[in-house]
């Protein structure tokens, strides 16, 4: 008989997570504390932006026409506990105020509230990315707590979700990790990936402290491509040279590859930046510190980059911002998400904004999250009305609307001058230049 999903903590992670299992062909129950979200997902809605995700859900919760009903949601552990055998926990880690290192409190939470309602045997699968040595303490403490004893196990399965593919990333992985302390749990986490695992995903089984250490090394790793590009486009622009060509050269070599070489004005969002502040922090602890402290000077390039950019929209405006019109063409740390944590775009918009300029945002999925966050700058209903009157155009989320759809000419015919800082080289600079566009990217030649 097929096990009993229950998904704990129903944010991005969550929802994706309980929906997939749903699709899968299990019986899922989402909970959460929050009884708003649990209300929206009951009712076939998600509180995020996800391609396919909303489509996904109601193929599932109850009420819906042809749903198989497979997937409920509720707010009460004693439910949950009674009917799981296989407990995810996909809460939050954010980073902690005013620290580098990541606030366990909703895990332990999590832990603390569903443990005394295992009476049975079960399995609690941790999927938020957590401090290595989270899972030894909270196995102990699992066992502490539960009337099941040492039949409620821990097993460690980090996720490796792409905001805006995370439907995919979660149905069909590229790689499927679980860090288990005993067969049992192996055996049980194959069953609940019997799917993927048949169409080929890779099955790593690990100890604990592997399969934490997995996801903050993968997102460090990319975290240092990212910001290796960027120090590149530094030295290219003080050069003269072009850092689009020396990606495209470099990456060419298969030990390199081309993959996030793509330089701009840096990573954010909720994961990359303060999983690798996280991972320095617990390092130290450690006493590895010496080993990561490359991922400080990352960090700071990663975060010089939005300085960088407000210093070359000062430029391009004639050295102040006061009186000047700024549109800022995107919201969102990155495109397919309507995510605007750590956003570069809002992060440059609004330090703009406090230096005198006068900004006005367009996204396509982002407004909503950016006026909540932001709201004291211009927000539009349009890339073409962000552009009215501008004195410059700054594109810095990389959508498909904004690379593919954007009329050069129809956006000159609007803007106050024809000038273009192209934020993520993305854009085809011969295109807005035969428009008649004053077109810059960081890292590349003037013209």
């Amino acid at each position: 008989m097929a096990p009993k999903i229950t998904v704990i903590g129903t944010g991005y992670l969550g929802a994706t997570h309980a929906a997939a299992m749903a699709e899968l062909g299990f019986e899922v129950l989402g909970l959460d504390i929050s009884t708003e979200k649990i209300e929206m997902l009951a009712a076939g809605r998600v509180p995020m932006y996800e391609p396919g995700l909303e489509d996904l859900l109601r193929r599932h919760v109850a009420g819906f026409e042809g749903s198989s009903g497979r997937l409920r949601f509720t707010t009460s552990y004693a439910e949950a506990g009674e009917f799981g055998d296989v407990h995810f926990i996909c809460v939050n880690t954010p980073q902690k105020h005013g620290e580098y290192a990541c606030d366990m409190s909703y895990v332990d939470a999590a832990v603390e509230a569903l443990a005394p309602h295992l009476h049975r045997p079960a399995l609690v699968v941790g999927k938020s990315t957590v401090p290595v040595g989270s899972a030894v303490r909270l196995a102990a403490r699992l066992a502490e707590l539960a009337p099941a004893g040492e039949g409620a196990e821990l097993a460690w399965n980090p996720e490796f979700l792409r905001e805006g593919f995370a439907v995919e990333d979660t149905l069909h992985p590229d790689r499927i990790v679980v860090g288990v302390a005993g067969e049992r749990a192996e055996k049980q986490l194959r069953e609940v990936y019997a799917t993927p695992i048949g169409e080929g995903s890779p099955f790593i089984v690990t100890d604990f402290p592997t399969a934490e250490l997995v996801k903050t090394s993968a997102n460090s790793f990319l975290a240092t491509k990212i910001s290796f590009i960027n120090a590149m486009a530094e030295v290219c622009e003080a050069a003269d040279g072009d850092v689009v060509k020396l990606a495209e050269a470099i990456g060419h070599d298969e030990r390199i590859g081309s993959k996030f070489l793509r330089a701009g004005i840096g990573f954010g969002g909720g994961c990359l930046p303060k999983d690798l502040r996280a991972f320095m922090a617990r390092a130290g602890e450690l006493g590895a510190d010496q080993a990561l402290t490359f991922l400080r000077e990352i960090d700071s390039i990663n975060m010089r980059r939005r300085g960088h950019m407000v210093e070359l929209t000062r430029e391009a405006v004639g050295g102040g911002f006061l009186g000047k019109r700024v549109a800022v063409l995107g919201a969102t740390f990155k495109p397919d998400s309507d995510d605007v944590r750590d956003s570069p775009a809002l992060n440059v918009a609004g330090q703009i904004h406090l230096q005198g300029g006068q900004v006005t945002v367009y996204d396509p999925k982002g407004m909503e999250n950016a006026r909540r966050l932001f709201p004291t700058l211009g927000y539009a209903p349009t890339a073409l009305d962000a552009a009215r009157g501008a004195d410059v155009v700054l594109h810095l989320t990389e959508w498909r609307e904004f690379r593919d759809d954007l009329d050069p000419a129809e956006l000159g015919e609007v803007v106050s001058e024809r000038r273009i800082l192209d934020g993520r080289n993305a854009l085809d600079p011969d295109l807005w230049r035969e428009a008649g566009w004053t077109y810059r990217a960081l890292g590349r030649p003037r013209a």
